[in-house]
């Protein structure tokens, strides 16, 4: 079914607090601040675009560079909230609500119209992105935590969203599952339906959401709709100062 032309905002929630990158979205990149880079990012694909946060530096830095900025709850568990918030206070009236997260700076406009191109089918509730790993990695590299696996039905709607290695290939050494099985790798990008994105905030945590630590997993297990775009083209998350260092290297490269 398809939908009438639905109206985005996107908003990029950016916290300053960090256990592992304190300051983190204030940041230079090739001399440009990261939540500047983002938000040049999401200009390029929206008309309305916003920076929320929890800190006046933070502030003050996007009021600088003349983005659009909206204060928010230092209480947030989550990115998701954040926006939930921001989409209220700012008053928008938009269809479809786009989180990104102020630590991609190199996510590209293909990415970024590919989630928007998901709502095209009405029974979507989110979107989000997907790519399939690169098994010049090696498959150790499946092995990271902090690398997040998605199953997806032939629909492209998420399955199942985990820390390990998802799926299980049986009757095989690890070592040979590559050759017998897809793996994808989640990018944390995400677009809410504006009425979905009010009511995940009401959500209580859920077991597997608890386990996991993963709060996609809250969602499908209260019965919404994931849909996932696949890319193919390579983003750099900041988590630490090395990461900065590079993303410098890869700024370089462009």
């Amino acid at each position: 079914m398809k939908n009438k032309e639905l109206s985005y905002i996107a908003i990029i929630p950016a916290r300053y607090a960090s256990t592992r990158f304190p300051g983190k979205p204030l940041a230079k990149i090739g001399g440009v601040a990261m939540v500047e880079r983002v938000y040049r990012r999401a200009e390029a694909a929206f008309d309305n675009v916003a920076v929320a946060t929890d800190d006046s530096r933070i502030y003050d830095a996007v009021k600088a560079f003349g983005g659009n900025v909206i204060m928010t709850s230092e209480k947030h568990r989550s990115g998701t909230d954040r926006c939930r918030e921001a989409y209220v206070n700012l008053g928008s009236d938009a269809d479809v609500v786009v989180n990104i997260q102020g630590d991609e700076p190199f996510i590209s406009l293909k990415q970024l119209e590919s989630v928007k191109e998901c709502f095209a089918d009405s029974g979507v509730d989110i979107a989000s992105l997907a790519r399939p790993f690169d098994p010049a990695r090696g498959f150790e590299a499946l092995f990271d935590s902090n690398l997040v696996k998605v199953v997806m039905n032939t629909d492209m709607y998420a399955m199942y969203f985990s820390r390990s290695i998802i799926p299980y290939v049986r009757n095989y050494e690890w070592k040979e599952w590559l050759g017998h099985a897809k793996f994808h790798t989640h990018v944390g990008l995400y677009a809410y339906r504006a009425e979905v994105l009010e009511r995940l905030g009401e959500l209580p945590q859920s077991p597997l959401e608890l386990a996991e630590s993963l709060e996609q997993l809250r969602w499908l297990q209260a019965g919404y709709r994931i849909k996932m775009a696949l890319t193919d083209e390579p983003n750099i998350g900041i988590d630490t100062p090395a990461d900065l260092e590079l993303a410098e290297k890869y700024l370089v490269g462009l």
